[in-house]
């Protein structure tokens, strides 16, 4: 990515020097990346994640270690990075070789191959992460129905899958009537029309709903369930695609003694990420996660990063690098 001098910027593939990639003490050769909604606005231009170009996007990748000065990797060792700012701040994966610090990376997980890891990627990762922080806050199997929001993206897709793999009542809302059958195949029991919740709320509380919530949308959608979580029931906020504002009222907190929990994938510390993708790779049904996911050669970014912004893509786009 490159930006002109009226901050016009515009993408290519260009062959670039090993001596140009940044600084880090770990150099992967790159097999596999995703795109992610933040990966499109990078290719867009959009929302200034970028502050210096030339720039290499790509948010997450699963790859082999290729040299280490880092003490806890060596070359050969297969791994998968999700966050640290990779892809906006950092140079990121949608290259044949990304160099990074070895303080980012986390060895892949036994029962992961480095394709799956990123059918999961920064998406997984994310609602693997928001399940672990509900059922810390006390979500549990039998409390009752949890909600996924957005449920057809890349995070719902994996929170579907995860929860009901889990043995939770998972109940999807989309507001795409094509996606309802995929829903059901990833085990959501009840599907709910985006419409539904999607309006401001009418009453500051009503009827008590859901255990707890993944919210993937904000704005409205958020206010709007937030009214309906059951007594002591969390919401996990991981995503804004309908906006970043939330009008509400302290009643759902006050009155029944509701929590937001912020789910942060980006800067999350490294001993939590190493148990969670643990046990994303333990319980996960691999037939659902092939399911989820969609193969794409390197050369389709730019046009997957424009659908992504959409909201044309279902699941998670798996882009092949340099296979593994």
């Amino acid at each position: 990515m490159r930006e002109d001098e009226n901050r016009k910027v515009s993408g290519a593939f260009e062959d670039v020097p090993v001596a140009d990639l940044p600084e880090g003490d770990v150099t992967v050769r790159v097999a596999y990346t995703t795109v992610n909604y933040k990966d499109g606005m990078v290719m867009g231009g959009i929302g200034r994640l970028v502050r210096s170009y030339p720039h290499v996007p790509g948010v997450d990748f699963s790859g082999v270690v290729e040299s280490s000065s880092h003490a806890g990797f060596s070359k050969g060792d297969e791994v998968v990075l999700t966050g640290w700012r990779v892809g906006e701040m950092h140079w990121g994966g949608y290259g044949e070789l990304a160099r990074v610090s070895g303080d980012w990376l986390v060895k892949l997980p036994d029962g992961l191959d480095l394709a799956r890891a990123m059918a999961l990627g920064t998406a997984g990762f994310t609602a693997g992460l928001a399940i672990d922080t509900l059922e810390r806050q006390g979500m549990s199997k039998d409390g009752g129905d949890v909600l996924v929001t957005g449920a057809a993206g890349g995070v719902g897709s994996v929170a579907v899958a995860l929860l009901a793999g889990a043995g939770y009542s998972v109940a999807a809302s989309t507001g795409r009537a094509e996606t309802r059958d995929y829903l059901k195949e990833l085990g959501a029991s009840v599907l709910i029309d985006r419409a539904e919740i999607g309006e401001a709320p009418s009453r500051p509380l009503a009827k008590e709903r859901f255990q707890a919530v993944i919210d993937n949308v904000g704005g409205d959608t958020l206010a709007n369930v937030l009214t309906q979580v059951k007594y002591g029931g969390s919401v996990a906020a991981v995503g804004l695609a309908g906006g970043n504002a939330v009008s509400t009222t302290v009643l759902p907190f006050l009155l029944r003694g509701v929590n937001i929990l912020g789910i942060d994938s980006v800067i999350c510390p490294t001993e939590r990420r190493i148990p969670v993708w643990a046990r994303i790779a333990e319980t996960l049904p691999k037939d659902k996660l092939d399911a989820i996911s969609h193969r794409h050669g390197f050369d389709e970014l730019p046009g997957l990063g424009k659908a992504i912004l959409k909201g044309e893509v279902q699941g998670r786009a798996v882009v092949e690098i340099g296979g593994g």
